[in-house]
């Protein structure tokens, strides 16, 4: 009997259900880390004003997902265990040694940015501050300069003046800060003012249909303006559709991401320039 069917059988038995399917997900978690059983994917983020690849954003996604709806539910999963630090540091050490392996093999040019998604709290943690990622850097000979640690913008920060002075101390090693999902909601425009990152990324449902959209049209406008007096790089995600291209390159929009641009490869893949009409 599977679990699914055990748990129709008695209200009682659904209990049970989610005991037994927590720690299946469980196993499954740790088998993951154990055997590295994730896949690493790299999107290409190109430069709209020089056209060309600037770096890539590093996507890991589980290889086996038989226990999980979804990757999302994987990952909303991970966030509910007490391994999230655990997870975080494999997950941020496989994407660093997958891109340099791929990096040396594939590319002439050394000089991209990664991005590395990362949640804001494993930041605050103690652990965190041992500078494994700097020394794992420079076992590959990547410095930190080349890495941009992005936070979810889904992921609330709470006390934004320790969060300032954490991420000052990861400033002065070198790395720089992306906040994602901005204009999803939540507290992003908070989080810009105290955080203040190097980069935005804005939330792909700001940017579909931006050609016809005036309100996004707006919107865009003044994150633009606001990245324009801070000195803030934006980034454009979710770009499906040449249109939306080149509203946003008119617009002034630095970087852009998206199917359009690249889709994510386990190879280090530049953008697909050929289709960006000039």
């Amino acid at each position: 009997m599977t679990l699914k069917a055990l748990a129709a059988t008695k209200p009682t038995s659904f209990f049970i259900f989610n005991q037994l399917l927590y720690w299946q997900r469980l196993y499954a978690l740790k088998k993951i880390m154990a055997k590295d059983k994730m896949k690493t994917y790299f999107q290409p983020i190109y430069d709209v004003q020089a056209n060309k690849t600037m770096g890539f954003e590093a996507l890991n996604r589980p290889e086996d997902v038989n226990c999980f709806d979804n990757t999302d539910d994987f990952y909303e999963f991970v966030g509910q265990t007490k391994n999230v630090y655990l997870f975080e540091r494999f997950c941020r050490n496989l994407s660093i040694r997958r891109y340099c392996e791929q990096l040396n093999k594939e590319m002439d040019n050394k000089d991209f940015t990664i991005f590395i998604n990362i949640h804001p709290n494993i930041l605050l943690d103690k652990n965190y501050h041992s500078g494994e990622t700097l020394a794992l850097l420079k076992s590959f000979g990547i410095s930190p300069q080349q890495v941009v640690f992005e936070l979810t913008e889904r992921s609330a920060v709470t006390d934004f003046h320790e969060f300032s002075r954490v991420l000052s101390h990861y400033r002065k090693q070198g790395y720089r800060i992306a906040v994602d999902d901005v204009g999803s909601g939540y507290n992003s425009l908070k989080t810009l003012i105290y955080l203040k990152p190097e980069f935005i990324k804005i939330d792909r449902s700001l940017i579909q249909n931006i050609d016809t959209e005036i309100p996004q049209q707006q919107l865009l406008s003044v994150l633009l303006n606001y990245a324009f007096q801070s000195e803030t790089k934006v980034i454009a995600e979710g770009i499906e559709r040449m249109e939306e291209f080149e509203y946003i390159r008119e617009a002034g929009v630095h970087f852009a991401q998206g199917y359009a641009i690249g889709r994510p490869n386990e190879q280090l893949c530049e953008a697909n320039v050929p289709l960006m009409r000039k």
